[in-house]
Order: C-alpha cells, then structure tokens, then sequence
C-alpha cells in the first residue's frame, strides 16, 4: 500500500469530534517525516465522503487556508462546527480538548 492509501487509512479512523494534526497522520501512516506529503494526498482526496480530511489540521490546531474544502477555513470551520468541534476567532482547535488520542480514543 502507498503512503496516500496510508494516510486515508489513518483519516477514516478519525472520529467525529477529534481532530488530528498532519504530522500526527503522517506518523500513524509510517512515516514521521512526511507531514507536508500528508497535505498534498488530503487535497488530492478521491473519496471526500469517506475520507474525513477537514479533520485534520497543523500543529498548532490551524484549519487550512487552502482550496480543498471549496471555501477554505470558513467550511472546514462548518464542518468542524457541525461535529461539535469549536474553532476559534483565529480558526484555531484547541489540541487538548478536540485533538485525537487514538489509543484513548478507540
């Protein structure tokens, strides 16, 4: 399996609620040092309805700025919103609150 397919792997098991940072996906997908190529395969996501990527953020909870979600942060702030994530003035998650524990978490 490629490191993509891994990295949608790991996106799917996000669940509802959480969130997970790019260099978090990338180190669950195998590889720790690929956090940016975790960005480039979220904008080439083929299965948006099954693959969760508005679920993951940078390092500092960021949302993206980026076209992937159509109207940048404002939707990937929605989709966040409708799943009881909150997200701040500065389009921030607080990693503490919403963040992804997967051991915790499943």
């Amino acid at each position: 399996m490629g490191f993509f397919q891994e990295v949608y792997r790991v996106v799917r098991d996000i669940p509802p609620g959480r969130v997970a940072t790019y260099g978090q996906v990338a180190l669950l997908a195998g590889n720790p040092r690929m956090a940016r190529q975790v960005g480039w395969a979220l904008h080439q996501n083929p299965d948006p309805a099954q693959i969760p990527c508005h679920r993951v953020v940078n390092r500092f909870g960021g949302l993206s700025a980026a076209f992937a979600f159509g109207d940048g942060r404002e939707e990937q702030k929605r989709r966040l919103n409708a799943e009881s994530v909150e997200v701040d003035e500065n389009y921030c998650v607080d990693l503490t609150r919403f963040g992804w524990r997967p051991s915790i978490d499943a």
